[in-house]
């Protein structure tokens, strides 16, 4: 069975126009513009209070900006909304098994009844969940829960894939399982588009890094150029530790 996105035709690049966002009449962010394209795993970093996950959520479609545009813009955007996904830090679980956690993501999305089993447990068993399938889902751990999530993002195979900090209350064991997940998901030709503050980890599956601070996007560039010779002063100083978080 084919386990990466079956789109003939890509919704990429999504493309963000001076996007501004205010809440309390400030702006959460300030005039971005950016081309989020296939490919590589982008990676968003900053301080707190930086904008990241107002962006992640701006780009998933969960808020609408104040002013400019963001638009899917490649050659097939019919039903954008349904070819992309977002796992959050603290997943929801319906008061169902695993399985059927899974199976009613395929449900709500129109896949036939005789497709979802077999949908359902190849996801399961990508995240390493086939075993408790029938466990009640509000009872796994965290990390079970989040492997879980991603199970239940991934059997819609998704063309992008967002994540907001999704190891951010896992313990080292669990956040390295969701690593592996993720770079799974991603060789299976998923674009992954993920807000952290684990500077390791932004390096470890970051192809590229989006920097912002104050609502601004100040840096974008490849991971291992960011990380060694960062452009921007508050870059510096972000990794270094001395610009307030």
């Amino acid at each position: 069975m084919k386990v990466g996105p079956s789109h003939a035709a890509s919704i990429l690049p999504l493309c963000l126009e001076a996007i501004f966002f205010q809440r309390g009449g400030r702006d959460i962010i300030d005039g971005i513009s950016a081309q989020i394209v296939a490919g590589p795993r982008t990676v968003i970093v900053g301080p707190n209070g930086a904008g990241k996950s107002v962006l992640l959520r701006l780009c998933h479609g969960l808020l609408q900006p104040t002013a400019g545009v963001v638009r899917w813009s490649g050659p097939d955007v019919r039903n954008a909304q349904q070819r992309q996904a977002m796992v959050f830090q603290r997943p929801v679980m319906l008061r169902r098994s695993a399985f059927a956690n899974v199976a009613y993501a395929l449900e709500v999305a129109g896949y036939p009844s005789r497709e979802r089993a077999a949908r359902a447990h190849e996801a399961l068993e990508l995240v390493g969940l086939a075993s408790l399938s029938g466990h009640p889902a509000r009872v796994l751990s965290g990390g079970e829960q989040q492997r879980l999530a991603l199970a239940r993002a991934w059997t819609l195979r998704p063309e992008v894939l967002f994540m907001d900090e999704p190891t951010a209350s896992l313990d080292p064991g669990a956040a390295q399982e969701i690593e592996r997940i993720i770079g799974a998901v991603h060789a299976a030709g998923t674009k992954i588009v993920m807000v952290t503050h684990n500077l390791g980890q932004a390096r470890r599956l970051g192809d590229e890094i989006l920097f912002l601070h104050q609502g601004r996007l100040i840096e974008r560039a490849p991971t291992d150029i960011f990380f060694t010779r960062p452009a921007s002063v508050e870059a510096v100083q972000f990794l270094k530790g001395e610009l307030p978080w």
